[in-house]
């Protein structure tokens, strides 16, 4: 006889997608596209499992979209994937302070950060939206369990409402995906005129 944990797992992953509002993804994703059309950069943020997926979209943004020759590509750069840099200002400074430093050198009006936070609640992420909408770029959220403090400091803000973290994350990816996928179809719009 099988577990029926794994079916109830996907059960539920399934039942907080079709929580997902499709319009606010799009409005993320109009957003991300603006940025790519004005020549800014998007940046994306998270830690552990959120850190994952803040790279992957990044991966998605800069390498997996084929843009037609002459068109401008995403300026796109994870704040996470740079472990010297991270360790240096975490030693030096505060883990609190990682990603912030980083935006101190790039961030500028007319960027986006996306960040991504299970609870909503991680102090470096939240100093990086302080970061980032002190100088006047743009911020998104991805968050979990309420949406914490992140909420009230991101501009806009995607709650899976759910307290298991895998299952947010889980949602995260997806989410991120669809993202993505709208901005692929833009380009293979773009690439068929």
């Amino acid at each position: 006889m099988s577990d029926p944990y794994v079916k109830t797992y996907l059960e539920q992953v399934r039942q907080l997608l079709e929580k997902a509002k499709s319009e606010e993804v799009e409005a993320f994703a109009e957003l991300v596209w603006q940025t790519r059309k004005k020549g800014r950069f998007v940046f994306a943020c998270g830690n552990g499992g959120s850190a994952a997926t803040a790279s992957h979209f990044i991966e998605d943004l800069a390498k997996g979209i084929a843009f037609p020759p002459g068109e401008p590509r995403f300026r796109a750069l994870a704040l996470t994937d740079s472990v010297p840099l991270l360790t240096a200002y975490a030693n030096d400074l505060s883990y609190e302070d990682v990603f912030a430093q980083q935006l101190e050198n790039f961030v500028s009006p007319g960027d986006v950060l996306i960040a991504f936070s299970g609870s909503g609640n991680s102090e470096n992420v939240l100093r990086a939206l302080e970061k980032a909408n002190a100088a006047g770029a743009t911020t998104l959220a991805f968050a979990g369990m309420g949406g914490g403090k992140m909420k009230a400091i991101a501009q806009r803000c995607i709650i899976v409402p759910s307290d298991n973290m895998q299952q947010i994350e889980d949602c995260h990816l997806v989410l991120a995906h669809a993202l993505y996928s709208f901005l692929h179809c833009r380009i293979t719009a773009i690439r068929t005129q």
